[in-house]
């Protein structure tokens, strides 16, 4: 049965909608979510920067599947690299062998990793990557302790979720595991403090965190390096999000010249296509797990090498390194940044315009005026971060440019589009964006008034 033929036993046709179904059997709440900001839509294409939805629109994607297409959306040579494999009949998962696609693609990665790190474990995703690297840091060291920062994001399942530093996503899942101790992230004088007492095994930190795209202070990441080093307490880079380009280096931690001893990756690596994750690390630490033939298989699991993830994980390094993508993220970005910046002292509303990369934030702040003083207070009274919402939907909505909010109470809009971006596709951004502030700038407006009722009918 072909795509076109099971689409059509399912009767899958251009009225379908999944949102019915997914409100059905998957996630009720989560339909009524994209009801209520107005993202409620049927989408039937993607490609290269853009999505398309049922109705004909095109969106500009600068939110990129939360960091997975780093390649852009369907792109043709992956697509074509996966099409072949599909055809080869590969003997996959045999599971009793070693596959010929993971070992290619864990020297890729090591070849473009710092020199002491040698070994990679493949798994599915990043959370899984986290978890996993958990559990070789709990093997080397005997230490008791782990640390991780205050609004940090690791991924949501149990061990994971020990490590996040948002309330919301922990509330309500009981207890988790032991010995996790949070940290303010960019607080060199409180990571001294705690590693100091000599029972640390490791700290799990993102380069730049994604809630809310906060950025160390540039001597912070060299000096967390070595006061690990000198405490015997191993540095674990969350690099599943800012990775393979996202910030203008391959790695975001490059920009600190620093050697993690453990990287978690995922996300970009999948090309867009099949869910891939990895955890690379030095040779020493994958020893104490991995230490005789009896223990070979001590952590391991199904679909970790499975040929396909393996193949779209090296077409996607190609991509990366052929279409000169790591340094087309830093023009971008800088370009972006430098064309926003002067709207910093026309828009009282905005606070801050950063990042590195295509991984960048823009931050509102309360204004100073009366009138939007007022229409500020309205909002924020009602839910913290609202107002970043607003421009979100009006960004959605009216330009047709989908992003997000960076976080839970953070008036932070986040920026994550794809590394293919043009100078072109920047150029729009900005001017759209100058256009809903000029709109946020008008009060009593619309997008004001809008806004509040919204909120005012959830509350009900």
């Amino acid at each position: 049965m072909s795509f076109f033929e099971l689409n059509s036993y399912l009767n899958i046709d251009s009225d379908w909608n999944p949102n019915e179904l997914h409100s059905q059997y998957i996630n009720p709440q989560f339909i009524k979510v994209l009801k209520t900001i107005g993202f409620y839509k049927v989408y039937t294409k993607g490609e290269g920067a853009y999505i398309y939805d049922s109705d004909g629109n095109r969106y500009l994607d600068f939110l990129s599947g939360f960091g997975v297409f780093n390649v852009g959306r369907s792109h043709p040579v992956i697509r074509d690299a996966l099409k072949q494999a599909l055809d080869s009949s590969l003997p996959n998962l045999v599971q009793m062998d070693s596959t010929c696609y993971g070992g290619l693609l864990a020297k890729e990665l090591i070849n473009r990793s710092p020199d002491n790190i040698k070994k990679v474990f493949f798994c599915n995703s990043g959370t899984e990557s986290v978890e996993s690297a958990l559990k070789f840091v709990r093997q080397y060291s005997k230490k008791p302790r782990i640390l991780y920062c205050s609004k940090a994001f690791h991924g949501l399942t149990t061990g994971s979720l020990a490590l996040n530093g948002d309330n919301i996503f922990r509330d309500g899942f009981g207890q988790l595991l032991p010995d996790m101790n949070k940290i303010p992230f960019n607080d060199l004088s409180a990571a001294k403090e705690e590693l100091s007492k000599g029972d640390v095994a490791a700290v799990f930190i993102e380069p730049i965190q994604g809630k809310g795209v906060n950025i160390p202070d540039p001597n912070y990441f060299p000096e967390l390096r070595r006061l690990c080093t000198q405490h015997g307490t191993l540095l674990v880079m969350d690099e599943v999000q800012t990775g393979f380009g996202r910030t203008g280096k391959f790695f975001a931690f490059e920009h600190w010249d620093i050697k993690p001893d453990i990287v978690t990756v995922s996300k970009a690596l999948s090309g867009g296509y099949i869910p891939v994750g990895a955890v690379l690390m030095t040779d020493d630490i994958y020893k104490k797990t991995f230490q005789s033939m009896q223990r070979s298989i001590v952590h391991s699991n199904t679909f970790g090498m499975n040929d396909l993830a393996m193949i779209a994980g090296l077409t996607t390094l190609r991509v990366i390194q052929d279409e000169g993508l790591v340094d087309n993220s830093y023009r971008m970005g800088e370009l972006l940044i430098e064309k926003s910046k002067p709207l910093l002292q026309k828009y009282e509303l905005l606070k801050d315009i950063r990042g590195k990369g295509l991984m960048i934030a823009i931050e509102l702040g309360k204004p100073s005026s009366v009138g939007l003083k007022l229409a500020w207070n309205s909002l924020e009274t009602l839910q913290h971060a609202l107002t970043a919402q607003m421009v979100v939907m009006t960004l959605f909505q009216d330009h047709k440019i989908l992003t997000q909010v960076a976080g839970h109470d953070v008036n932070v809009i986040k920026l994550l589009p794809p590394l293919i971006l043009t100078e072109e596709e920047v150029d729009y951004f900005v001017q759209s964006f100058e256009k809903v502030l000029i709109e946020c700038h008008q009060f009593p407006s619309r997008l004001w008034k809008n806004t509040l009722s919204m909120m005012k009918n959830i509350i009900q």
